[in-house]
């Protein structure tokens, strides 16, 4: 079992010029900056349609929030929106419908946010309602699920009141997309750690200037 331990960070500031105009990237930026009360600045932005996409999102007032077909987008802003207690309905195209987001939608739930489905459950659309005291600060999930799962719970971890730490079980999946989120969030001042086999280390600094 892998443990990812992120605590408490009430002064979540930064600001990585130095980024690779990859998606993957830009999009945990942009997520960062928001968690960030829009205090840090990022630069070198990728130009794909999904960084577009969440870039001109994250400042939308509207509550209805359509990501097209943008996953990452779709499970970064729900956890984002979620622990912001912001009231929003998250929707996209008949295909993002078909892509689950159950974990997520289990995990934040289990943290203290109140989610509702409002179709097929385990599936977008879904309206996050709001999150009061968080419940606990340990979440256990699969290993080999979608690395997106895994760094959205991970950004918004220094914001909750008892920080977070997630019990990654069975077979590892997409490790280098931890590490790349996890020296994303080094560069706002979070300290990420991984405890492998009872030897606490910390993460290895993935070099965000390169893309992935």
């Amino acid at each position: 079992m892998t443990y990812l331990s992120i605590s408490k960070n009430a002064n979540l500031l930064g600001t990585p010029h130095r980024l690779s105009s990859s998606k993957s990237i830009s999009n945990r930026a942009l997520i960062l900056k928001a968690l960030s009360g829009n205090q840090s600045v990022v630069s070198n932005l990728s130009d794909a349609r999904d960084t577009q996409t969440m870039n001109r999102l994250l400042t939308n007032n509207d509550k209805m929030i359509d990501v097209l077909d943008a996953g990452t987008t779709m499970r970064f802003l729900t956890a984002y929106f979620a622990i912001t207690n912001k009231h929003k309905v998250l929707t996209g195209t008949t295909r993002m419908k078909e892509r689950p987001i159950g974990i997520l939608v289990d995990a934040l739930r289990k943290l203290g946010v109140t989610i509702d489905y409002l179709d097929k459950e385990g599936f977008p659309p879904m309206e996050t309602k709001g999150f009061g005291a968080q419940k606990t600060n340990t979440l256990t999930i699969p290993g080999n699920v979608s690395s997106q799962y895994v760094s959205a719970l991970m950004m918004i971890a220094p914001i909750l009141p008892k920080g977070l730490t997630i019990s990654l079980t069975g077979k590892m999946g997409s490790v280098p997309y931890f590490q790349m989120t996890a020296a994303l969030m080094a560069e706002f001042g979070v300290t990420c750690q991984i405890d492998l086999k009872a030897q606490k280390l910390p993460f290895h600094q993935w070099p965000i200037n390169q893309p992935i």
